[in-house]
């Protein structure tokens, strides 16, 4: 049933990408209006956490708090201070480009979708971005709103009510189904912006070493088939994600002891398939049970930990158990099925090429924005 028809796919990705191209110079109004309810605790149930609290620029757009002791903290706390999710918050940065989620005949696997198991499809606004930001507001682990109504009288009774109807219509709050969408499209729009996506780390300025280039080379040898290198056709800068998914054999992180098996996409497609609505509709979901997005690289040095479940807390043991995961003394990996063999476990990387490879990563940081 996931067979679909390969020119739809490239057509839902033609159809995607180019809107999420960063925009340079000054802020549209739907970029301003989002990044205020980006950085509004109003939308958490009891006014204390806001998109910005669990994805910050200081952090390259990821949990301050994590970042802080990655050997520690691993996954985000929730707005009541003590519900926690089971997986690592990525980074919400250079994130929007991300097709709508569809199987890819080519690559033999799906591409697409946003969250590590890909569940925000973009199936129905179109935009799996868009469709992320709706996401934490109503999850009970995190901001805990009760319903999307509670979301959209935040924002009519905020200080920012009139540019959300200047952007979105007079009439635009009246349905809090359609004004939900559309908090979740202006938040995409910010995330969007040249403020979020910059493209302007040393990697792109052209001002690597000679150390860095040697680190590039490898990448690109070891690397690239889930992290892209290299520019788009349509000439956006690379992305460093494929925006594919693959089980790369990660173990069990000893402190989300006691939580279940995550099977990723594997288990989301599941839970759509048994759905009285399916998006997906997919009977093979057990053979995607496991994997896990790749996610982009851009800023992946300010980001720590790594991995779906945090499992590593520095950028080095992620590299290094992605080279000797078959051939060192790793745990076992928490979930076997559908296990990566092809690209990773077994990179033959001597100690001093791991370190070039990190040293290149370091050059995908952005400096900071001075304009949040």
């Amino acid at each position: 049933m996931k067979k679909w028809n390969m020119v739809l796919s490239l057509m839902i990705v033609f159809l995607t990408v180019p809107v999420a191209i960063a925009m340079a110079g000054s802020p549209k109004p739907i970029q301003r209006l989002g990044k205020i309810m980006y950085m509004d605790r109003n939308f958490s149930f009891n006014g204390t956490q806001a998109c910005l609290d669990c994805h910050h620029f200081k952090t390259g757009f990821a949990d301050p708090d994590n970042t802080a002791d990655p050997a520690v903290s691993v996954v985000s706390i929730g707005a009541d201070g003590v519900s926690r999710g089971g997986r690592n918050a990525p980074t919400s940065a250079y994130t929007g480009f991300s097709p709508v989620l569809a199987w890819n005949d080519s690559l033999g696997g799906y591409v697409g979708g946003m969250f590590w198991d890909g569940r925000a499809t973009g199936r129905i606004l179109g935009d799996p971005l868009a469709e992320q930001a709706q996401g934490p507001p109503l999850n009970p682990v995190e901001m805990n709103m009760p319903d999307a109504e509670a979301v959209v009288q935040v924002i009519r009774d905020s200080s920012y009510v009139n540019l959300f109807l200047n952007v979105f219509g007079p009439d635009s709050l009246a349905d809090a189904a359609s004004a939900f969408d559309d908090f979740g499209r202006a938040i995409a729009a910010f995330e969007r912006s040249g403020q979020v996506q910059r493209f302007s780390s040393n990697f792109d300025r052209g001002r690597l070493t000679a150390r860095e280039r040697n680190g590039l080379t490898l990448f690109k040898e070891n690397c690239a088939k889930c992290h892209t290198a290299e520019k788009a056709d349509d000439g956006t800068p690379a992305l460093f994600t494929a925006h594919t998914y693959a089980n790369i054999g990660l173990p069990a992180n000893p402190l989300l002891e006691g939580d279940p098996d995550d099977l990723g996409l594997g288990g989301f497609l599941e839970s759509d398939f048994n759905s009285p609505a399916p998006l997906i509709g997919d009977a093979d979901y057990a053979d995607q049970y496991g994997k896990f997005k790749a996610p982009t690289l851009r800023n992946v040095a300010k980001t720590p930990p790594y991995g779906h479940n945090g499992i590593f807390p520095t950028l080095r043991e992620m590299v290094e158990f992605l080279n000797s995961r078959d051939t060192g003394t790793w745990p076992a990996p928490q979930v076997s099925m559908n296990l990566n063999t092809t690209d990773v476990g077994n990179m033959g990387l001597t100690p001093e090429q791991v370190d070039d490879i990190v040293a290149f990563l370091n050059t995908l940081t952005d400096p900071r924005s001075g304009g949040l």
